[in-house]
């Protein structure tokens, strides 16, 4: 078994909770959200990835590929079915796995801008986004369509010690010094980080700030669409099942949840084409893959895995720039 196939079977709240669609295991009807509108599409370019992190949802590293490169090819006929079906799709997110391994990334983000989308890029912005022809394209890129041009970069941490914990040894350099390229070349630059350090977020955003300040980094640690800060995920972790009344009692509405306004395409290892899954957190659970068209995937979810109350309900997290 792979160790992503195993981590989603290990601890107590996956063995007997979360097994059911339509009803939790203390009988209660399970939530579900309806979809909305597709704000954001994503695609997952590929698990492989330049480093291998300590806690990584997806498992990415340098020899994960249980998640194929896209082509831009593929990529393009999902722009073309949001032209065809004529969804207020305004945004375009690419993440991984490291984006910036999947040869054709460059290709796939101008295919979307040249379109009038917003592009997010979700990067560790190193090795692969600073060798000399991805930085030209990406110059090349941003001169056309600067307004519409955005990277996020991972720094776990405000420091160096709990970042370089996460990421390995000599990865809050290499970051740093992806991030001040960007900064330096006038990209949109916005910054994700953990919540797995047991301080608080107005500590967070502090600290934060302190580094942007000293790094004379545009980006305002006070706005949470500028620095993300991301509720971690532990799938041993027992977490409460979310049922259709949690939504008054939480004062959670369904409408901002990821899948109310979101999907993401992958392409599993060995597979003919690529298929639309429910959020970027489920790429591997069968469950979650709704169809291999975006047509086929715009319908009504079903909350039965952790990660739906963990991140999303009680976390309160979104992958998206464009939520809300």
């Amino acid at each position: 078994m792979e160790k992503v196939a195993l981590k989603e079977s290990v601890g107590s709240t996956a063995l007997t909770k979360f097994r059911d669609p339509d009803v939790t295991v203390k009988g209660e009807p399970r939530a579900f959200v309806r979809f909305e509108r597709l704000d954001t599409l994503w695609f997952n370019t590929g698990t492989l990835c330049n480093i291998e992190c300590r806690n990584c949802y997806i498992e990415s590293s340098p020899s994960n590929d249980r998640l194929a490169y896209l082509s831009a090819a593929e990529v393009g006929r999902f722009l073309d079915e949001v032209d065809d079906l004529a969804l207020p799709t305004r945004e375009v997110g690419f993440t991984g796995g490291e984006p910036f391994m999947n040869p054709e990334l460059l290709e796939m983000v101008e295919g979307a801008l040249v379109r009038g989308l917003e592009v997010l890029i979700l990067t560790n912005a190193m090795q692969p986004m600073m060798r000399p022809h991805i930085q030209e394209g990406l110059v090349r890129l941003r001169g056309m369509h600067l307004d519409r041009l955005k990277l996020r970069v991972s720094l776990d941490h405000f420091t160096q010690s709990l970042h370089d914990t996460e990421r390995g040894q000599g990865s809050w350099e290499r970051a740093l010094e992806g991030t001040r390229w960007l900064a330096a070349n006038s990209f949109k630059l916005t910054v994700a980080g953990r919540t797995c350090w047991g301080e608080d977020e107005a500590r967070a955003r502090a600290g934060y700030q302190r580094l942007f300040s000293a790094e004379d980094l545009p980006v305002d640690a006070a706005d949470p669409e500028a620095l993300v800060l991301f509720p971690e995920m532990d799938p041993t972790a027992e977490v409460p099942e979310i049922s259709v009344h949690c939504w008054e009692t939480l004062g959670v509405d369904p409408r901002a949840i990821m899948c109310a306004s979101g999907r993401m395409v992958v392409k599993r290892k060995g597979a003919t084409n690529p298929a639309v899954v429910a959020c970027t957190l489920l790429p591997y659970d069968r469950r979650f893959e709704l169809g291999d068209t975006l047509e086929e995937s715009l319908g009504t979810v079903k909350l039965n895995h952790p990660y739906c109350a963990m991140f999303c309900v009680l976390g309160g997290g979104c992958c998206s720039a464009a939520s809300g």
